[in-house]
């Protein structure tokens, strides 16, 4: 059963066609479904356009029962949801707040010296666009926009679908995953990842930096490029912060104490080099901007507002939103005492755990929207296609040197 589950994750083109037909079939339905139901104009546009090029994919491997018609169905899903949407909106200059913030965040760190408003500034605007959230290197993304001016070659949201692309393959690669390639193009045009990337697209690089530190933490002493790895996905955003418990507690556990703490002083590091320089130049600013209008303790209040549970408690008043932030510190340290009284003994027992932690902070945050769930459904698909390849090529214990097992037949 186990060999016949690995073979079926091996390839893109070794998956049952029914399975893939499916797939593309269901893509099609949740597609036509945001077409169909949103009052968004550019998520509208984003269905339309997807909708049709999954229906075109199912098609296509319908008909052509060999490797040239996945390929084929893979062109037709990578443009259709993803290029066409992306760069038609990019050309007209339509997108979700967050590019525009992403984009004045990098003007304001090259005439300022800072990606952040002032706390002055910000008392006196009840615009929550004015805010940036994100830390301080998600400003890089919008820099090729504020040097090149208006283009859709310099949308941010293209550096974002590239540097997605290019990194979570060289994670699936690292990882030892077979047909990164394909994997990484399915992943990329499937909605989880297509449709924030065509309309928003700020949380798909980080999600493609985790993997990839994760994708380290299978190599025998990969503590270090894991630790370069997780450290930029967070000085992206808060949200990969608790990436770094958990890569913590895994190797703590299976490579000692020396790795660990190796793993975490590499992550401060970069964390202090891209931080740094603006905590202590503008510490007001970094934390107006990046921890208490979050959590919504600003004085305007977050555009996310998807209705799950912490923002539906926390809409109810002061006291219902004092509730959220005390079960989003319990979660939180609900996660960290699992870490301590079980934490996890390898890559895949790590990425579960945080999944759950991800997801637990999603549903309670005071200030979430649906789409942050890429995170553990992109780490999932991750961590499935990669077991996959692991265990058709029968690699070793990344906690161990690689000639101990033949040391010890011999």
């Amino acid at each position: 059963m186990e060999a016949r589950w690995v073979s079926k994750w091996l390839s893109v083109p070794r998956l049952p066609r029914a399975w893939l037909i499916g797939a593309f079939a269901a893509c099609a339905v949740y597609a036509a479904g945001v077409a169909l139901f949103t009052g968004n104009p550019l998520h509208r546009f984003w269905g339309i356009a997807a909708a049709c090029a999954y229906l075109a994919a199912a098609f296509v491997a319908m008909m052509w029962k060999s490797r040239a018609g996945v390929d084929l169905a893979l062109v037709a899903i990578i443009c259709g949801a993803v290029l066409v949407p992306l760069v038609w909106l990019a050309w007209h200059g339509q997108s979700q707040p967050e590019v525009t913030v992403v984009a004045r965040s990098a003007k304001t760190l090259i005439h300022q010296g800072t990606p952040y408003q002032s706390p002055k500034v910000l008392a006196a605007t009840t615009d929550p666009n004015a805010y940036n959230p994100y830390l301080p290197l998600m400003a890089l993304f919008g820099l090729p926009q504020a040097l090149a001016g208006q283009s859709p070659l310099v949308d941010p949201r293209v550096w974002f679908g590239l540097v997605f692309l290019v990194v979570f393959a060289i994670a699936l690669k690292a990882g030892g995953a077979k047909d990164y390639l394909r994997w990484s193009v399915l992943v990329t045009a499937s909605p989880v990842i297509a449709f924030e990337l065509a309309v928003g697209g700020t949380d798909v690089p980080m999600v493609a930096f985790m993997c990839l530190g994760f994708a380290f933490l299978w190599r025998y002493r990969g503590e270090i490029a894991a630790g370069l790895a997780l450290g930029v996905a967070s000085s992206m955003k808060a949200t990969a912060w608790p990436a770094l418990a958990v890569a913590f507690a895994l190797l703590y556990t299976r490579d000692g104490s020396r790795a660990a703490w190796r793993f975490t002083a590499t992550a401060v590091a970069v964390m202090i080099v891209c931080v740094g320089p603006f905590l202590i130049t503008k510490p007001g600013s970094l934390i107006k901007n990046t921890v208490l209008f979050p959590l919504g303790l600003a004085s305007v209040k977050s555009q996310a507002d998807s209705p799950l549970l912490g923002h539906v408690i926390a809409d109810t008043g002061h006291l219902g939103h004092s509730v959220v932030v005390a079960l989003l510190i319990l979660s939180g340290v609900g996660i960290a005492v699992s870490l301590v009284i079980r934490p996890p003994k390898d890559v895949p027992a790590a990425i579960i755990r945080l999944v759950i932690g991800l997801s637990l902070m999603f549903v309670l945050a005071p200030s979430t929207r649906f789409g942050y769930f890429i995170y553990p459904i992109a780490l999932v698909l991750f961590m499935v296609v990669t077991m996959a390849g692991r265990r058709v090529a029968g690699e070793q214990s990344p906690a161990s040197p690689p000639d101990v097992a033949v040391v010890a037949s011999g």
